[in-house]
């Protein structure tokens, strides 16, 4: 059955919203994404003009200078380190969802691909990097087995992400064996499949990939 997501529709970038939102019947299943619920811009960054306008949930543009600015999905990671049997979540330690269970991963940087982005984040987030003889290829050490679309709300304003999921069997990985980032990490977990409950998971993204990774591996 196709994906009901609802999207608040705006007539312009002052955010006058419509009546009713639209309701898309025809979206992939793994379709998920939104528009802004508030602008980036009321004025052009480039000439300050008031007539900027906003369209398509992503396209602004002024019509007196020709500034043109795409606010486009953005790239994420996520990955599932299992280790004998348990699988590795991060409790949020900020908002968005803060309190709520989460994969190691994050956005990836200018200039990075997925996997330098991942390594990155792992590094990061939990202080670990994976063991693996020196010029191995980043390839074969991670296996990507889903990506979904999804959208991290962010101080006003609602970033479409592509978010791609890894997993890796970390044998004898133990939580005394990571340093958590703490500005942004409140805990380590190592779950088992039937301890996990998929409603403290911080994003839709998330559970569905955990959800993916059981049903493929158990």
């Amino acid at each position: 059955m196709p994906l009901k997501t609802k999207i608040n529709t705006y007539n312009n970038i002052n955010q006058q919203k419509i009546q009713d939102p639209v309701i898309c019947n025809d979206l992939p299943n793994s379709a998920v994404y939104a528009i802004m619920e508030l602008p980036m811009f009321t004025f052009c960054p480039i000439c300050a003009s008031k007539k900027i306008t906003f369209s398509e949930g992503k396209v602004f543009h002024c019509p007196d200078c020709g500034f043109v600015y795409y606010h486009n999905t953005a790239a994420a990671t996520g990955c599932i380190i299992e280790a004998d049997g348990r699988i590795l979540f991060l409790v949020r330690g900020k908002e968005p969802a803060k309190g709520k269970l989460d994969l190691p991963g994050g956005f990836v940087d200018p200039g990075e691909g997925i996997l330098e982005g991942l390594c990155r984040e792992l590094q990061e987030e939990i202080g670990w990097s994976p063991p693996a003889p020196p010029g191995k290829p980043l390839t074969e050490i991670f296996t990507l087995f889903a990506s979904f679309s999804n959208v991290y709300p962010y101080k006003n304003i609602n970033y479409n992400t592509c978010d791609s999921y890894f997993y890796i069997h970390a044998p004898g990985l133990r939580e005394q064996d990571l340093v958590p980032e703490q500005a942004e990490i409140t805990a380590i977990r190592f779950l088992k499949p039937e301890d996990i409950d998929f409603d403290t998971i911080a994003f839709d993204s998330t559970r569905r990939a955990v959800q993916e990774y059981l049903a493929m591996t158990r």
